[in-house]
């Protein structure tokens, strides 16, 4: 890198809210999240000197387990989900000892008073006034677990100067706008909206927070991204695996509201949003909110030919057979569960008046991969456009979320020699290239910034409600439809066949992610 380039490196999180000593309650602490995602972010923050001085760690559940046992479980785990794998047996020895277990049921107002207790055992008064409560916990118990808290006064609404509480909840927030709102009301009985951190670990992806640098720090693409020069865009988050071990919670969700609801959502309005007035995380929100409330939605008679749905059947991936969704363990065999989801959405403003947005997700397709792809108009219809027809392809712009994440720019050029040729090639940016293959877990970043009360990567009451108000018609003009023998795809394959149709009727085709991009 030469001089100048150091000198142009602009840090922008110099005047980042220093992160305070905080207590940092886990409720489900003996569940899978926690093992897996929770406390190795943690760790990974501790050893990189990110967390505050001092700070507690309490893992709140219902089987009983002392400090120790919950130490050598969580050490045992993150042996196996580290992402820098071999643990430093001094560091975490130092880490552990901030951990601490408290037993209880959710429900149980003395389980409550043990919390309390513990926690005024802290000398450091801020870790008794600095609380972050994480629940990674069923839906249906977040509003009975901020009801407790309130009544043990460990949650207030009205905030004390020098103290702060917060509540950071999992999805799925709802199943549908209605319970989404019943769920919102009930949480601001006891929590200010400012005190929730909404999470989808989407968002705490290195690639997905750098679509705004992309889009906002380059003044070349700017200039491209409206309907003058965008024909279509599309987003595709495909997902290899199938349902698993999830099939139970896959049966009630669907990939609907699985991902389409929230994921894909998510990367649409970060993707199609206006410039915020201010990196302030209100003016990001605000826009995001902007862009969902201005997506057309759908009446029940329109969704047949906007929406598609699918469900995999038998297959296989890479040589390996794969199972039919109605064959997995916890599933109805006559199942109407979707697995596969594509949507062709309009954006009524002023930006993207008249440019679809296609949208896909699904399980069991050929490879896993998250990319956006922005499809230009095709060139005037004269010189080599003229000649080559519909051989010469439109300009793109691809933004690989996941995995081998950069950027890709297609544009056509000469293929060398005597004879006059004209192929696409690509100028490609890739992460791993230009920074190295070490980026962090979405939860270090996403834990972190709830610990510095930055909500910007968090989601807002009136964003996860504009989300829901999106989908709920698709999922009424499904609910009690049987599916029919066009919705069904073999695992392995891209969705089923209709799904290819909702571009071919436009003369457009979606662009398959590739292994390497």
């Amino acid at each position: 890198m030469d001089q100048l380039d150091e000198v142009l490196t602009c840090r922008l999180d110099l005047g980042r809210k220093v992160v305070e000593p905080c207590s940092i309650v886990i409720f489900g602490a003996s569940g899978d999240l926690t093992s897996r995602k929770l406390i190795p972010a943690l760790y990974h923050l501790f050893i990189e000197k990110r967390l505050p001085s001092p700070f507690r760690i309490i893992g709140f559940a219902r089987r009983e387990k002392s400090n120790e046992s919950w130490r050598e479980e969580l050490k045992a785990a993150l042996q196996q989900f580290s992402r820098s794998k071999k643990v430093d047996e001094a560091a975490w020895s130092e880490f552990a000892a901030n951990l601490s277990y408290c037993q209880g049921d959710l429900t149980d107002p003395a389980a409550y008073a043990r919390l309390t207790s513990l926690l005024e055992g802290f000398n450091e008064p801020q870790l008794r006034r600095n609380l972050l409560f994480y629940l990674s916990i069923s839906p249906s118990q977040f509003a009975q677990v901020a009801e407790q808290l309130h009544g043990a006064k460990l949650m207030t609404r009205h905030q004390t100067p020098g103290a702060w509480q917060r509540l950071v909840v999992e999805k799925p927030f709802g199943h549908d706008l209605a319970s989404a709102q019943a769920l919102n009301a009930e949480l601001t009985r006891f929590a200010q909206e400012r005190q929730i951190y909404r999470i989808d670990h989407y968002l705490g992806k290195e690639t997905v927070q750098n679509i705004l640098m992309f889009r906002f720090s380059n003044s070349i693409f700017e200039q491209l991204w409206n309907r003058q020069s965008v024909d279509h865009v599309q987003i595709t988050v495909s997902e290899k695996l199938g349902v698993g071990a999830r099939a139970g919670y896959y049966e009630e969700a669907g990939a609907l509201r699985d991902m389409l609801q929230n994921h894909l959502l998510q990367v649409l309005a970060l993707v199609a949003m206006e410039p915020p007035v201010s990196l302030e995380a209100e003016s990001v929100r605000d826009e995001k909110v902007k862009l969902l409330n201005a997506v057309r939605r759908m009446q029940p008679t329109q969704v047949s030919s906007h929406v598609v749905r699918g469900q995999y059947t038998a297959g296989s991936i890479a040589g390996q057979p794969c199972p039919a969704y109605r064959q997995e363990p916890k599933v109805n065999p006559s199942s109407n569960t979707e697995t596969f989801v594509a949507m062709r959405l309009l954006i009524d403003n002023w930006r993207w008046a008249g440019v679809p947005f296609y949208l896909r997700t699904g399980k069991y397709l050929p490879l896993s991969a998250s990319e956006v792809r922005v499809q230009f108009r095709p060139t005037p219809n004269v010189l080599f456009a003229a000649q080559c027809g519909p051989k010469l392809d439109a300009n793109a712009i691809t933004l690989r979320l996941q995995p081998n994440e950069g950027i890709t720019l297609r544009f056509n050029g000469k293929i060398p020699g005597n004879s006059i040729q004209i192929r696409p090639v690509r100028m490609h940016f890739s992460y791993d290239a230009e920074f190295g293959a070490y980026t962090p877990e979405a939860y270090e970043r996403l834990l972190l910034e709830a610990i510095g009360g930055d909500a910007t990567l968090f989601i807002r009451r009136d964003e996860v409600e504009a989300a829901w108000g999106i989908v709920d018609p698709i999922a009424a003009s499904w609910a009690e439809t049987p599916l029919t023998p066009q919705e069904f795809y073999p695992a392995g394959t891209w969705g089923p066949e209709r799904a290819a149709e909702l571009l071919t009727r436009e003369g457009r085709a979606w662009r398959d992610p590739q292994p390497q991009s």
